[in-house]
């Protein structure tokens, strides 16, 4: 399901990660295209499925939520038509990704305290064994997805 986009799309995409409000013309503007132009685009990159969605970045801890986790699942295969369900209605999880190695499930989730987080935990282990890890900061929040080449930077101390 690969996508051609042009280096114009491309920028709009870009402009919108950064600033999924950005007005029309502000966009229009910045692509050298009307605004017309770039709604019609824009219209048809979510038709496309490439725009997926436009959601705002909230700081969990004004609502109170300071305790953020990553937990690990080790979910059977018989169990999933259960658990997919179930994890779906948590409002706590942020996201939750199926993955490959010992554990099957990824979650970030959010709590105001330790001991919702141990309830919930408590309730996750009805499906299997977890693994968890609080977050005391983070130096990368969730960002736009890389429409470029990959750049690596130099590793501190190298030539490469």
């Amino acid at each position: 399901m690969k996508h051609e986009l042009d280096a114009v799309d491309r920028r709009i995409v870009s402009l919108l990660q950064e600033n999924a409000r950005m007005p029309l013309k502000g966009i229009a503007d910045k692509v050298s295209l009307t605004s017309p132009t770039v709604s019609a685009r824009i219209d048809r990159l979510e038709k496309e499925g490439v725009i997926t969605g436009y959601r705002a970045s909230i700081n969990p801890e004004v609502f109170d939520y300071r305790i953020k986790a990553f937990i690990n699942l080790e979910v059977e295969p018989v169990q999933k038509k259960e658990f997919y369900p179930y994890i779906a209605a948590c409002s706590n999880v942020i996201e939750c990704n199926c993955v490959t190695g010992d554990y099957s499930m990824l979650m970030e989730v959010v709590f105001r305290t330790t001991t919702e987080l141990d309830q919930f935990i408590g309730q996750l282990q009805h499906f299997g064994r977890t693994k968890t890890q609080i977050v005391f900061s983070t130096s990368v929040d969730h960002r736009g997805i890389p429409l470029g080449d990959t750049v690596l930077p130099k590793l501190p101390g190298t030539e490469n």
